[in-house]
């Protein structure tokens, strides 16, 4: 990908937080969304926004959304224009509590949820390939691109099963160095802040839901997300602590074991996620192609005359998917015959 910023919008933090706020999403008209629940393995829900392409065939490209993100998101606004355009069918399938309506279940989501993504892949594969559709692709967003590349890893070959080409875009593939830049400096004064505002109302009302679940006097003391994590995500989700949970859920150190067509998008200047912190070409398999573009902010990448849009994330992203995907099923008939 090779982006370059405009002029009028410098450094990692404005490519962020003005992209997010303020620049044009989408190019045309928005399709409504149709709303499904999906009932969980585990008795819970998830909601899941759909938006159809002209017929059953056409390809599907599932979003997993970032850290307290969901379909009004910048970015899935922009990917839902952008499948509107390519008449491509668009699924968000929102993290448990994400969708607007709290979960029922003792849990929530995190960064290496990558058993939710498996079961979400296989049921939308399932119902693709029921409405003669061939093609799925995958892409996440932050911490659901951590995850989807968690997944990816973990299934190695047999991810082809249920995805044809994955991409994450802007994700803390190192959980621990990302956690600890969001929270020093400017970063804990604005990021850390932002998605502590909306977490902690989200889990005192899990503790309503479930009381005693975690120490409410401790998540309410919580200042940052290594904090918040070590009362609330870690535990809930069968990690010892904090650093257990960035440990174990991270996808980078997993990477070369990935064995389908993925891409891994960073911006170099992402203001949470270092630069020295993403992975080499040494760090990940043949079938991982990396784009570290200089600029971009996280998941910011406006482009044009002020006030920009960002239009030009799905249209990178979108493209190198459709080709991945199509060089796979090109292997494949060949393969056969």
């Amino acid at each position: 990908m090779h982006y370059k910023a405009p002029a009028w919008l410098p450094g990692g933090h404005a490519q962020t937080i003005w992209p997010a706020l303020y620049a044009q999403r989408r190019k045309g008209e928005a399709k409504p969304w149709l709303r499904e629940r999906w009932t969980t393995p585990d008795g819970d829900f998830v909601d899941v926004d759909r938006q159809h392409a002209s017929s059953g065939a056409r390809p599907l490209l599932v979003l997993f959304h970032g850290l307290e993100g969901s379909s009004q998101s910048h970015y899935a606004e922009a990917f839902a224009d952008w499948a509107a355009e390519h008449d491509v069918h668009f699924a968000l399938p929102h993290f448990r509590g994400c969708s607007g309506e709290l979960n029922e279940g003792p849990r929530a989501y995190h960064s290496g949820d990558h058993q939710e993504v498996d079961w979400i892949l296989q049921r939308m594969r399932q119902t693709h390939q029921g409405q003669g559709g061939q093609v799925l692709l995958a892409a996440g967003v932050s911490l659901g691109g951590n995850a989807l590349m968690r997944w990816a890893a973990e299934h190695g070959q047999h991810a082809k099963v249920k995805a044809d080409a994955v991409a994450s875009i802007c994700a803390p593939l190192d959980l621990a160095q990302s956690g600890h830049a969001i929270g020093q400096g400017f970063n804990r004064q604005v990021y850390t802040r932002m998605f502590l505002r909306s977490m902690k109302p989200k889990a005192l009302a899990k503790w309503a839901q479930h009381p005693g679940l975690f120490d409410r006097k401790r998540l309410m003391a919580a200042r940052n997300l290594y904090e918040f994590d070590n009362v609330f995500t870690a535990p809930l989700h069968g990690f010892k602590n904090t650093d257990d949970y960035w440990a174990r859920a991270s996808a980078k150190p997993l990477m070369g074991q990935i064995g389908i067509p993925a891409l891994a998008l960073n911006a170099l200047n992402d203001p949470f996620v270092p630069a020295h912190s993403l992975p080499k070409t040494r760090d990940v398999s043949t079938s991982v192609t990396l784009w570290q573009p200089a600029q971009g902010g996280h998941v910011g990448f406006a482009q044009g005359i002020w006030p920009g849009q960002v239009r030009c994330l799905p249209d990178a992203v979108g493209a190198w998917l459709m080709r991945a995907a199509h060089q796979t099923l090109s292997e494949k008939e060949d393969a056969h015959g």
